[in-house]
């Protein structure tokens, strides 16, 4: 399958299918929940990312781009979210794969950027799969 994802400054992931020259899904990407304040509900209508995403050969997408506080992992072929893990930071970032003795493991850079509203800070947070 040649599938390119695409996510910059857009509330939604992408997934195009470039032999066909069709989308296969859109999904909304990422929630209020670091943005807004306490008292206002968790909206999971997608906002604007910064950052692309990167695919496994296991066929999964993970992107760190949005401006909660999370990695997630994305279907590539159905767009399902798959699993999700927390920043102490929010990721705004493209994640790196490596493997190191049989283990594969995805890594970004958490930091945040003040000029978008999310939190300043200098975090490396690594996920194994």
């Amino acid at each position: 399958m040649h599938v390119f994802i695409v996510s910059i400054l857009a509330p939604s992931m992408d997934a195009v299918d470039m032999v066909n020259e069709e989308i296969l899904w859109q999904v909304p990407l990422g929630t209020t929940e670091d943005m807004a304040p306490a008292f206002v509900p968790n909206l999971e209508l997608g906002i604007a990312a910064l950052g692309g995403p990167i695919i496994t050969a296991g066929g999964l997408a993970f992107i760190g781009a949005a401006a909660d506080d999370y990695l997630r992992a994305f279907d590539l072929k159905t767009g399902a979210e798959v699993w999700k893990g927390r920043f102490p930071a929010s990721g705004q970032a493209t994640p790196m794969t490596y493997m190191l003795d049989g283990r594969q493991y995805v890594v970004i850079a958490a930091g945040g950027y003040p000029s978008v509203g999310t939190t300043p800070e200098d975090y490396v947070v690594a996920f194994s799969l």
